[in-house]
């Protein structure tokens, strides 16, 4: 097992992650939502899916320098940023971001 990282915003579950930062109010954002519950259901068990909100977890859009919502922020399993987006997505080109990244096979 790895040693645990001092970096307190690395996923805790040692997988890696994509973050999906928005807030309720926001009309892509609630796309988004539903496109992080599809993706959670058919591989939840190989990356972390999170939803985060500015009203609920402003320190990390501060943290993680959120400009606009949606963003995704892609992070591997040691919780280092490898990557982002800014706007809704599809599910397919997360799934296509996921390949790439190699986060799922």
């Amino acid at each position: 097992s790895l040693p645990n990282q001092a970096q307190g915003a690395a996923p805790a579950t040692g997988k890696p992650a994509l973050y999906e930062f928005g807030a309720q109010w926001c009309i892509p954002c609630k796309e988004m939502k539903e496109v992080m519950a599809a993706l959670k259901a058919s591989h939840g068990d190989q990356v972390e899916f999170r939803m985060v909100y500015v009203d609920e977890e402003r320190p990390l859009f501060t943290q993680y320098k959120i400009v606009a919502i949606p963003t995704q922020v892609f992070l591997d399993a040691s919780g280092k940023e490898v990557d982002r987006h800014l706007g809704a997505l599809p599910k397919e080109e997360v799934l296509k971001k996921l390949k790439e990244l190699k986060f799922i096979k």
